[in-house]
């Protein structure tokens, strides 16, 4: 029977979800405690033969992706609001960064021993939602958090992160 784990082929379990680091200007970014998924759509091209006009002949067309959501408890850590200021700032036009305002991310996924097991780098990404302050609630008992939404152009998997004997 197939398995997905050939070095580890005692190993039933998928990895789990909750054990990634996010990296950002070869730094983690701290306290990152969500991100949305990485997705990639096609667009199908429909035409018609002209011998064959009862089936639709379908080919790949342009490939667009999903912005990223990172969200992360409300720290003294500026890194998404400077980010976030790169695209757009309060001084104008001349309060943009075109040097500075894509970047490239990677999404680190770790095992229950804390050993990288995938990761994927995302290219050319850069902030297009930042929301500073949740909505506050004096009734409430909760973590205030602060979101991005990172556009990008496009991602891969890291496969030089091979995977490796859990003992």
């Amino acid at each position: 029977m197939p398995k997905g784990f050939v070095v580890n082929a005692h190993r039933y379990d998928p990895y789990k979800n909750f054990k990634f680091r996010v990296i950002l200007d070869g730094k983690p970014i701290m306290g990152v405690s969500k991100v949305s998924s990485l997705k990639r759509t096609t667009e199908v091209v429909k035409h018609r033969d002209g011998g064959d006009n009862s089936t639709d002949r379908k080919s790949p067309g342009r490939t667009s992706y999903e912005g990223i959501t990172l969200e992360r408890g409300i720290t003294y850590d500026a890194t998404f609001e400077a980010w976030a200021q790169t695209v757009f700032n309060v001084e104008g036009d001349a309060g943009m960064s075109l040097k500075n305002y894509k970047k490239n991310m990677t999404i680190e996924l770790y095992n229950l021993q804390g050993t990288k097991v995938r990761a994927w780098n995302v290219y050319r990404c850069w902030v297009s939602e930042f929301t500073a302050v949740p909505e506050l609630d004096a009734n409430g008992n909760a973590i205030a958090f602060e979101s991005i939404i990172v556009q990008n152009e496009g991602f891969e998997r890291d496969i030089a992160v091979v995977e490796t004997a859990e003992f």
